[in-house]
């Protein structure tokens, strides 16, 4: 059994009420001058999934689940097709059973018996991914999810060399308690954090709080343990190495398609004891991507360096609607921050950017480390729940989601212009409107990470079509003006078209060729990456 919800971001406990429903109704009603109503909230006992079609050995039977709603969570991630489908309990295609591993050995079992009877194996990790990342499809006739919640230990830590090995099925928020106990943290917080693994990190390449310097989950990794069908694939353990290709960087971003991530060894740092952070507002959107590109490309190193539309402003950090905001922060555990602060406010500032005193935080300067928050605060707020706010909405055909790209500054303006454009006309022609609005998630110093959101009233029974409308729109224009399909999302099979345009041709004959060595039979995670 699980607690997880089947449908919403969380546990059931997160679901909404039916007053929560209600409430959100009459809100988005004001806000789009027509009526929305409440609907019922679905349950477990609506669920009523397919037989299994898999028979698990008996000495793998204590591991396996064919729980209906446990099955239900393992077929669906959180994308916003996943919650529209996952909410009207629409499950053609779920796994025959969930396995949770307690050792390797049991992995290989499992990887073995599954290549024999050609049974299709999905990894799993939180089960966050917004890509269509671990999805069966009827081309699957036999499927099983490996769920490694049960690999949640960190193994050992190497103090002087500031490291550990970790399992991967831990979870964010049990690693960094564990490593508080030695005074260290990983430091590597995506949105998905408290519902995301080591393992699916490492295999999504997943992008962190870290704003510049330390993004993606690459920078952590030292060394990284698969088990493939064809047996174990593991780095040494090194802090850097130029012997030949890094055998690290085809596992990094590899999305389950070679095997089954069971461990890593990390790079730690002792907790941040130092802050300074500040928010700068613009009157010019030019002007405060600019002052972005200005402070990456003078390698101060934010920890956060974010820019808000003046849409994102208002939506997210409760903004007048006018001002582009850019969110600065430093952190360190050694050296004040002040000023590497007024080093990026000094650059901020000649670009018009304008400070209020009384939002700028020092712990050198401010007493107990704290000023008065501001949209800054209340768009740290906004950010970790929203997630969760999506629950209330999307049952309502509120059609919301994001997407993200990045692109090198001198492509930066076209690209912006294009997704806009091909957003917006959608949005006009499908929904009577919406907004499209962009922040950046990161900054490097040849280019920017855009995150985009949008949202606008749909109708019922319609919100996949206009999504994948939606959807297709932004990625074309995404791929004609230079970006990436994806910057930290991973790829799964929902950008799969995309991602095929932008990989190189013999990149993907490569993948090929290394999938047929290790996993000869097929049977890992098909799909996405390659067919």
């Amino acid at each position: 059994m699980t607690d997880r919800s089947y449908w919403a971001w969380g546990r059931i406990s997160d679901e909404p009420t039916a007053a929560d429903l209600a409430a959100a109704a009459t809100s988005l009603s004001e806000r789009y001058g027509r009526t929305i109503l409440p609907v019922n909230l679905p349950s477990q006992s609506d669920l009523s999934l397919r037989t299994p079609r898999v028979k698990v050995p008996a000495h793998l039977r204590d591991i396996t689940s064919i729980d209906d709603a446990d099955r239900a969570v393992h077929t669906y991630g959180r994308s916003f097709p996943d919650r529209i489908r996952a909410f009207k309990a629409d499950f053609p295609e779920p796994p025959d059973a969930v396995l949770r591993p307690e050792t390797e050995d049991q992995i290989e079992q499992i990887l073995e018996w599954a290549s024999t009877n050609a049974i299709t194996v999905y990894p799993f990790g939180g089960g966050s991914s917004v890509v269509s990342g671990f999805e069966p499809d009827t081309a699957d006739e036999r499927v099983i999810s490996l769920d490694m919640e049960r690999f949640d230990k960190v193994l050992e830590i190497d103090t002087q060399s500031r490291a550990a090995r970790i399992q991967a099925g831990i979870y964010g928020p049990a690693l960094e308690r564990e490593l508080k106990k030695h005074g260290l943290t990983m430091r590597h917080f995506p949105q998905s954090f408290e519902f995301s693994t080591l393992g699916g990190w490492i295999a999504t390449r997943s992008g962190g709080h870290y704003a510049t310097n330390h993004t993606h989950i690459d920078d952590f990794v030292e060394s990284v343990r698969m088990l493939t069908p064809s047996g174990p694939w593991e780095s040494r353990r090194l802090p850097g190495s130029g012997a030949g290709p890094s055998p690290d960087r085809l596992v990094l971003g590899s999305e389950g398609i070679f095997g089954v991530i069971t461990e890593a060894w990390v790079r730690l740092q002792e907790p941040p004891g130092f802050r300074a952070s500040a928010g700068v507002y613009f009157e010019n959107y030019e002007d405060a991507w600019s002052a972005a590109r200005e402070i990456g490309q003078a390698k101060l190193w934010p920890a956060n360096l974010r820019m808000l539309d003046a849409v994102e402003g208002k939506n997210a950090a409760g903004m007048d609607g006018t001002k582009t905001l850019l969110v600065i922060g430093f952190e360190s555990s050694d050296v004040p921050q002040t000023e590497s602060l007024a080093a990026c406010l000094k650059i901020a500032r000649e670009l018009g950017g304008v400070t209020d005193p009384d939002e700028i935080i020092d712990s050198e300067t401010s007493a107990s480390g704290a000023g008065r928050q501001g949209a800054v605060g209340r768009w740290r707020a906004s950010f970790i729940r929203a997630p969760y706010a999506m629950n209330s909405t999307i049952p309502l055909g509120l059609i919301h989601d994001t997407f993200e790209t990045a692109v090198t500054w001198d492509a930066w303006p076209t690209l912006d212009s294009e997704v806009r454009s091909g957003v917006q006309k959608v949005l006009d022609d499908r929904c009577g409107g919406g907004t499209i609005s962009c922040r950046f998630t990161h900054v490097y110093p040849d280019g920017p990470a855009p995150y985009y959101t949008f949202i606008a009233p749909g109708f019922s029974g319609g919100e996949l079509e206009i999504w994948s409308e939606i959807k297709e729109a932004a990625s074309k224009a995404i791929i004609k003006s230079g970006g990436t399909i994806t910057h930290h999302h991973a790829v799964g099979k929902l950008h799969r078209p995309w991602y095929d345009q932008q990989r190189p041709g013999l990149f993907e004959k490569s993948l090929r060729a290394t999938k047929n060595v290790l996993d000869p039979a097929g049977i890992m995670n098909p799909g996405v990456l390659i067919d």
